[in-house]
């Protein structure tokens, strides 16, 4: 089972779940990790490594080749330096909403450099949503 942490434009509801996950996702789960979040002015969110907490969901896929797709829109290729990705996965621990240990899961993690070079916005919150509005402040 592929299991990805997802906070951003691949979550349900928001536009890649549709065009990526739908009909494929056998099971998600309300999830947090360990990171600070930010908006990004090109209308999707980056997830940065750190100490505060980022709200979103575990996807669990029965297909392994999802994972394919997924790198090719967050523009990362495992044989690129991490300096030429836009976002390097990884993995990570995820926790259910009461902060108790869930599972290991793929995250999709931008550099706080280059987030920094795009001008993102903190989000305190630890949430994002582009559901028609502008992110979640």
């Amino acid at each position: 089972m592929l299991k990805v942490f997802v906070y951003g434009t691949l979550k349900p509801g928001e536009i890649n779940y549709q065009r990526l996950c739908a009909g494929k996702v056998i099971e998600e789960k309300k999830a947090i990790a360990q990171g600070h979040l930010f908006a990004l002015p090109f209308g999707y969110p980056a997830m940065t490594p750190g100490d505060g907490r980022v709200q979103g969901c575990v996807l669990t896929f029965a297909d392994p080749e999802v994972l394919q797709a997924l790198d090719r829109l967050e523009d990362y290729h495992p044989e690129r330096p991490p300096e030429h990705n836009e976002y390097n996965r990884q993995l990570i621990e995820t926790f259910n909403l009461s902060g108790e240990p869930l599972e290991t899961a793929w995250v999709y993690l931008m550099s706080p450099l280059r987030v920094r070079s795009y001008g993102g916005i903190f989000l305190p919150s630890g949430s994002w949503s582009n559901c028609g509005d502008s992110p979640s402040p």
